[in-house]
């Protein structure tokens, strides 16, 4: 697990939530460039996982396997679930399910590395 690579996916993914927190302010609905952005969020959490799964093959390990696996699942399913509500959504909330999501994912960035051993 690189730390470069954690933290570039945390910004990317906070700078979604506050995009999505001035929609949210606004009273308006997730747009579809939003959307878009949520793609490259996922973009990258799908580069990190490669790696995540190349370093485990190359012999690395985190100290909790499951617990690692898990969180890089649940990292990989959280945009897109975000994303379909937000479209099925039309209304203010679709932003603050956007908003809850992308801080998700930047929260459990964090937890992968400390799950890694890097702290």
């Amino acid at each position: 697990m690189t730390i470069p690579l954690a933290f570039a996916v945390a910004a990317l993914a906070l700078g979604l939530a506050l995009w999505a927190v001035v929609f949210a302010i606004r009273d308006r609905a997730v747009v579809l460039r939003q959307l878009w952005g949520a793609a490259v969020v996922e973009v990258a959490i799908v580069v990190e996982a490669v790696v995540a799964l190349v370093l485990v093959v190359g012999g690395a390990q985190p100290h909790e396997p499951a617990v690692f696996w898990g969180y890089v699942v649940a990292t990989l399913i959280m945009l897109p679930l975000a994303a379909a509500w937000a479209f099925a959504e039309r209304t203010r909330w679709s932003s603050v399910v956007l908003v809850i999501a992308a801080v998700t994912v930047a929260f459990l960035q964090l937890r992968l590395l400390q799950v890694w051993g890097t702290q």
